[in-house]
């Protein structure tokens, strides 16, 4: 008996030895600790205006290219909607309204996609990557370089890029950076060329298209998602057809 009582220790204490060390947890970068010391109290004081609990359990970005303007939305627990934080501007934003097409085209790209890199180290102090190219942009690009190296970043310089200064990337980052880490494996980024369901916006994209169905037929494939998350500020379920529009299920 103590023999057996003994051999149940041994193999206790050698499963418990056996157990990979639990990793250590992840440092952040000195700009990233310095941007959440800077930005911890406005943050929380957004969401406390909001009615959402910090961190949100889903963040959802929408860009507008014509106004500079990018929103930041976050899902409320109790309706399961998204409910807008906050709204900053653009310093720089390259190019004109209408998708990004090639290598070089200085185009900020349009379009249903999502943050895939965070990068603490940028040339432009903090930087956010945008998941471009997409299986739509690729499928108009065939044959072509598209292009890629898409961010939402500091400073105020842009190349196909959004640029929104130092202190709103600060706070985006931070935003980003915990709903990654209490569980949200993605974060849409849904880029338009203007607010659609204004009739300026109507107006611009039918001078630009106006020689040009292909995009006239991109744009109208953008319209159901817009349309669709104004409505109900629920995230639309896109899907891609095979010759790069978006269709809403």
């Amino acid at each position: 008996m103590i023999e057996c009582c003994v051999l149940i220790l041994a193999v206790s204490f050698f499963a418990i030895s056996a157990k990979k060390p639990e990793p250590p947890p992840k440092k952040e970068a000195p700009r990233v600790k310095q941007a959440r010391i800077n930005s911890e109290k406005e943050i929380k004081q957004l969401f406390e205006k909001a009615g959402i609990d910090y961190p949100p359990k889903k963040l959802f970005l929408r860009i507008f290219k014509l106004e500079r303007s990018i929103e930041i939305w976050a899902m409320d627990d109790e309706s399961g909607r998204f409910k807008l934080i906050d709204e900053r501007l653009a310093c720089a934003l390259s190019g004109n309204v209408g998708p990004k097409r090639r290598q070089g085209d200085h185009q900020v790209p349009e379009g249903f996609y999502a943050l895939s890199e965070f990068n603490p180290n940028s040339r432009f102090h903090l930087s956010l990557r945008v998941n471009y190219p997409n299986k739509a942009d690729r499928a108009f690009c065939a044959g072509s370089d598209p292009g890629g190296d898409i961010f939402i970043h500091g400073s105020c310089v842009s190349d196909g890029c959004v640029a929104i200064r130092d202190t709103p990337i600060e706070q985006l980052y931070v935003m980003a950076s915990d709903a990654k880490a209490g569980g949200q494996k993605s974060i849409p980024v849904h880029i338009f060329p203007c607010r659609m369901d204004k009739s300026y916006c109507q107006s611009v994209m039918g001078f630009f298209s106006i020689d040009d169905e292909g995009l006239k037929k991109f744009w109208n494939s953008l319209q159901p998602g817009y349309d669709f998350f104004e409505q109900s500020h629920l995230l639309p379920d896109v899907k891609i057809s095979p010759d790069g529009y978006y269709t809403i299920d």
